[in-house]
């Protein structure tokens, strides 16, 4: 099922589109690094081979580093300590060998982390949401890593206007969780769902401190300030109040990572008791509310199916009632707007998917009525509902737009955009009795903008607009929107920022960034930290691929499964699309994704080694096939709709086979390469890439340094504090510059 907001858990959001976007990059020279031959100075980590043969589906495979997945990794996630010793002492080498030859780029890291950490505004916060007699926000404290969550009372009966950040701390301010106080003592610390009681008597949040996504679900009194009953444990952190503030619906986190039961507990502690549970392993789920806040939803899908349930909050205890029984490849989501139910679906090869509506009191798909179609080519990604409107997100050629329904009779606007490449993204409301919807606008040169937008007077008010404390110009910038042609003729999007005086000879260093899977669109927004490279001189390129959904859910279906090969070529092409058209030249690359992205990046190295003066895989997937042949891992049988399964399916097993980025690692000349990866990380598992540095490390012919790093106290987002993140990236893009300019060879 396609993410809808909860009206009741956005604030995360709203901030989201301020200061997370900061998170995406005063200039020292691009070549800074004195050459000398570090490589061999510091020999590089050379891992056991320990041969261990899988027999599947007729078919035998050897791998040497399959001893580096630890076989208790459950309890890894829980507890980072418990890993295998010859695993930890191995993991301690990579991190010092990598250390060891990056030491040169230390002051350049430090000069990046500043440089990024300047452009944010350290005393931030975000637009109050209005509910009720409160308004509720989240800010920072300068030197904070982890955000306040806080409230204030609301200006009598109306909407403030009053713009953020705030230049003082609202006097009446009453403090809800102090996340930096709660991370004390702790290496990891994140919140997920973090909301009030609909009654503002109780505040409950969820908590991870291993980066494992295990989280812990506590309520507290706000009268009172204490914490009730004793907290939830092995939760997936999504959980919701009843619009009665009586009880808690959270969901389960099972040995295997997967959310597989629903509970309910009364709210101020007591007995959990099941209400639901999946026995399909290959399911998630979900819960929320209806926006008019008339049944608890629980959501049930895989990548291609949905299946939803509900519940009358009138009768918490009642058993859910199926609103459709699942369907291979019919995908739904559902609420209710007051007199009826509205359902953006697929359903009768709406590939874009299209609304319909019901006014059934159970709404199964045959009493489902038409009511905007299904237009090819405009995907609809997403709606919520006000009590007199419908807001809806749509997606055409890489762009967003917002389409406002009024109720009443119907008739529809949009939000008007001039920009080439921008991003709309759309807030949501915690209150459902109101005409002001929230929206944030922002582009590769625009900082990012927060709007109230009156639906019924079409006017808005900017609340916010995201500060630059170091400065910037936009006019300094030039974004542009490309189109390279695949080999089989699809027209890939690329959009670039460039700083106006970077000449196009081909002369300029270029980072080409890349997702393309799970329908996931890499929206151009405004980031702090790219600055940091384009700045330098550097052209920054996003390649909107195959497998995303910028042009529509049918770019998603075309860059999956047995089409996933069109992923890695739509990125090669923009590659080369971007140096024939002067914004880069061959070997003078470095291309960068994460997670399926990092997939992504070890499939085109092993493609085209040529074409890339560097490679940064962010915790990437790169065994595929053994990863979709585990069934005991979080992701494995949920996303064989995505990859295939190689386990009953031969066709599946040889085309994983085919592109697997660390089965198709061969003697070639390899670039530099950068792996990252988290040790508690349920998503993309340690090991990956580790096994990934090992194998391209002992198969390259080039000479070319290797690296891996793991973050010994994170998961899959790595560091938790906002400014240790930064860190990170700062990382990142040093070895970038490092790789170009070869830093790690003799002069010649």
């Amino acid at each position: 099922m396609k993410s809808r907001l909860n009206r009741r858990n956005f604030l995360n959001y709203s901030l989201g589109a301020s200061i997370a976007l900061n998170m995406g990059l005063a200039a020292t020279p691009f070549s800074a690094f004195a050459k000398e031959t570090l490589m061999s100075k510091t020999p590089a980590p050379v891992p056991a081979k320990i041969p261990h043969t899988t027999e599947q589906l007729g078919f035998k495979r050897v791998d040497d580093y399959f001893w580096m997945k630890d076989d208790n990794w459950q309890s890894v996630l829980r507890d980072p300590d418990a890993i295998k010793p010859d695993v930890k002492a191995q993991l301690i080498k990579e991190n010092a060998y990598t250390a060891a030859l990056l030491k040169p780029t230390e002051d350049l890291q430090k000069t990046i982390f500043e440089e990024i950490k300047g452009r944010i505004k350290e005393d931030d916060s975000s637009v109050p949401a209005p509910d009720g007699e409160w308004e509720y926000y989240i800010r920072y404290n300068v030197g904070g890593q982890h955000p306040i969550n806080a409230r204030k009372k609301r200006a009598a009966g109306k909407i403030s206007t009053e713009t953020v950040p705030f230049a003082t701390i609202p006097a009446d301010e009453q403090i809800l969780l102090d996340e930096d106080a709660a991370s004390k003592g702790h290496e990891y610390y994140s919140t997920a769902t973090t909301t009030h009681s609909p009654d503002h008597k109780l505040y409950a949040w969820a908590e991870d401190t291993q980066g494992s996504e295990v989280y812990k679900i506590y309520v507290k009194d706000l009268a009172t300030g204490k914490t009730l009953g004793t907290p939830v444990e092995s939760a997936t952190g999504d959980f919701i109040f009843t619009p009665d503030s009586q009880h808690i619906f959270w969901t389960f986190r099972d040995d295997n990572g997967r959310p597989s039961k629903l509970y309910r507990r009364p709210a101020k502690g007591g007995d959990d008791v099941l209400v639901y549970e999946e026995k399909d392993p290959g399911f998630f789920m979900g819960v929320g509310l209806t926006s008019d806040e008339s049944h608890v939803l629980i959501s049930i899908n895989d990548h291609e199916t949905t299946e939803a349930r509900f519940i009358p909050v009138k009768t918490p205890t009642a058993t859910p009632v199926v609103i459709e029984a699942r369907k291979t490849g019919v995908q739904y989501e559902i609420d209710r707007w007051d007199d009826k139910f509205v359902i953006l679906t697929n359903a009768d090869d709406a590939i874009d998917f299209k609304i319909m509506t019901s006014t059934a009191e159970v709404p199964s798909r045959a009493t489902w009525k038409e009511w905007i179609k299904h237009r090819p080519g405009i995907y609809v990604t997403g709606f919520g509902l006000f009590k007199g409107h419908m807001v809806r997100n749509e997606r055409e050629n890489a762009n967003s737009r917002i389409v406002i329904t009024q109720k009443s009779d119907l008739s529809e606007h949009q939000i008007d955009v001039k920009e080439e490449a921008y991003a709309l993204g759309l807030g949501g409301s915690l209150e459902y009795d109101t005409t002001v919807m929230r929206y944030t606008y922002t582009s590769p040169t625009t900082p990012a903008q927060t709007y109230d937008y009156d639906m019924t007077t079409k006017e808005r008010v900017l609340r916010k607009t995201q500060v630059i404390p170091s400065g910037h110009n936009p006019a300094d910038y030039v974004a542009k929107r490309l189109y390279a042609k695949a080999p089989d003729g699809a027209e890939v999007p690329v959009t670039v920022l460039m700083k106006k005086t970077t000449k196009l000879d081909g002369s300029a260093p270029l980072l080409l960034y890349g997702y393309g899977s799970y329908g996931m669109s890499m929206d151009p927004t405004f980031s702090v930290s790219t600055l940091s490279l384009v700045n330098r001189g550097f052209i920054y390129a996003i390649a909107h691929i195959r497998g995303g959904t910028e042009k529509g859910y049918n770019w998603f279906l075309d860059g999956r499964k047995f089409k996933k090969k069109n992923t890695f070529t739509d990125f090669i092409a923009s590659a080369e699309h971007l140096v024939a058209n002067g914004y880069g030249s061959k070997g003078r690359i470095v291309a960068q994704g994460g997670s399926a992205g990092g997939m992504l990046m070890g499939a085109i190295t092993n493609l085209r080694p040529d074409l890339w003066g560097g490679v940064i895989g962010q915790v990437p997937f790169v065994d595929v096939l053994n990863t979709m042949s585990d069934t005991s891992l979080p992701l494995t049988p949920p996303e064989w709709p995505e990859w295939g399964n190689p386990i009953e399916d031969k066709e599946a097993y040889e085309y994983i086979l085919s592109y697997s980025p660390y089965d198709n690692v061969t003697k070639k000349a390899y670039p530099p390469v950068l792996a990252t990866g988290g040790l508690s990380d349920p998503r993309v598992t340690y090991w990956e890439p580790m096994k990934w540095a090992s194998k391209l490390r002992e198969y390259t012919t080039s000479g070319s340094p290797i690296l891996l790093k793991i973050n010994m106290e994170a998961g899959h987002g790595g560091a938790s504090g906002r400014f240790d993140r930064l860190k990170e990236t700062a990382l990142n893009y040093a070895f970038a510059i490092w790789a170009l300019d070869k830093g790690w060879t003799k002069p010649a």
